[in-house]
């Protein structure tokens, strides 16, 4: 062997036996039922407060649980904390480092680390009861048809929020409560269920999650989440939402502001057209490859933006504008899709979508509407 293969085997050899140190020897171990998979980004303040929640979880003796930390690039004290719980003793703690940024790969690192047939994903800004995984793993005994468990997503306020911040607007601060009655989710009845808990394999069948649609340190509103669920929902499989299941969610004074939630609006927008949905696309008419209801929406949207802004109905408006900000993001992500490919010119793409609305015979209440999230 020469020596520079040699020094490239030695220090390969040296790191894997430090991945090994800090992820401590739970790797080696027996599988567990649940694995609490977070992925987290420089916040390792919010990250400590999460992991004492999670690893005061009450067992009762009927399920065993590990907690995996993806550390997705971060520059903050994130290793460190993660390691002060591992030294102090909890040996189902373990630390897997992804530098490759955006909450997709990390997502797809931790599923694949996992080792409970269940993992639930567990934001590093969540607040957790302490029956909140006995709750899950009764759910999947109980439930055994499903291949994913969601629950109510309450806010922790950290600052008041403001007056126009009503229920329609919780999906950008990722809320959810869909009321006290369960129910399925599945192809017939699509519903975005918020930090699912799933049957690992079933979404290692399905190929885990899109990296082109994860948030990243430079975009938000990321739809990675909806499209698995959607792949599931294909191959036959169901969710079920369960009231009793909740946890808290931390909503920082930064996500409280109109600037944060037309960002959050913009991207999500953009991520939607990326990922081509199949029943959001059903128009025929196209300009610049953007479904024609969607400028239809957009229409109303910008009208029913300046009618309440007129009565002076400030939630109204903003929500309002943001669907209008979702169009525009899902406009510019097309159109800079459509110039790349320079299929031909703007005057004839309108020409070509003028015709094509006119022979089209697809009705408007066939057509998909915006998408809540």
């Amino acid at each position: 062997m020469v020596k520079g293969t040699a020094d490239k085997a030695t220090s390969q050899a040296a790191s894997k036996s430090q991945e090994f140190a800090l992820t401590h020897k739970m790797r080696f171990q027996e599988a567990v039922d649940i694995t609490l998979l977070t992925c987290t980004f420089n916040r390792c303040r919010d990250l400590r407060e999460m992991l004492e929640t999670a690893l005061a979880q009450q067992t009762q003796g009927a399920f065993t649980f590990e907690v995996v930390v993806v550390d997705n690039n971060s520059t903050d004290q994130t290793r460190q904390t993660v390691q002060s719980f591992i030294d102090a003793g909890h040996d189902n703690v373990r630390y897997i480092f992804e530098s490759r940024q955006g909450k997709s790969y990390a997502l797809n690192t931790g599923l694949e680390a996992a080792r409970g047939w269940i993992y639930t994903i567990a934001d590093d800004d969540f607040l957790l009861p302490h029956d909140w995984l006995l709750k899950i793993f009764q759910a999947f005994r109980d439930h055994p048809e499903v291949s994913c468990v969601s629950g109510k997503v309450l806010p922790h306020w950290e600052a008041e929020p403001p007056s126009w911040l009503t229920q329609k607007h919780w999906s950008v601060i990722a809320m959810a409560d869909y009321g006290d009655e369960p129910f399925y989710a599945d192809a017939e009845r699509q519903i975005c269920l918020l930090a699912c808990s799933f049957k690992t394999a079933d979404v290692r069948a399905v190929g885990g999650y899109s990296t082109a649609l994860g948030v990243s340190k430079d975009m938000i509103g990321g739809t990675e989440d909806l499209e698995v669920l959607q792949r599931l929902w294909k191959a036959g499989r169901k969710g079920i939402y369960l009231p009793h299941i909740y946890f808290y969610h931390k909503v920082g004074a930064g996500r409280l502001t109109k600037r944060y939630h037309r960002r959050w609006h913009t991207g999500h927008g953009r991520f939607y057209a990326i990922m081509r949905d199949e029943d959001f696309e059903r128009s025929k008419a196209r300009l610049f490859d953007v479904p024609s209801h969607l400028y239809r929406q957009a229409m109303g949207h910008a009208w029913g933006w300046l009618r309440q802004t007129l009565a002076r109905d400030e939630a109204e408006a903003f929500w309002h504008e943001c669907q209008l900000r979702f169009c525009w993001g899902f406009f510019q992500q097309r159109r800079a899709e459509y110039a790349a490919q320079r299929e031909r010119g703007a005057l004839a793409e309108a020409l070509r979508f003028a015709r094509s609305l006119l022979s089209s015979r697809t009705g408007r209440s066939g057509e998909a509407e915006t998408p809540k999230k």
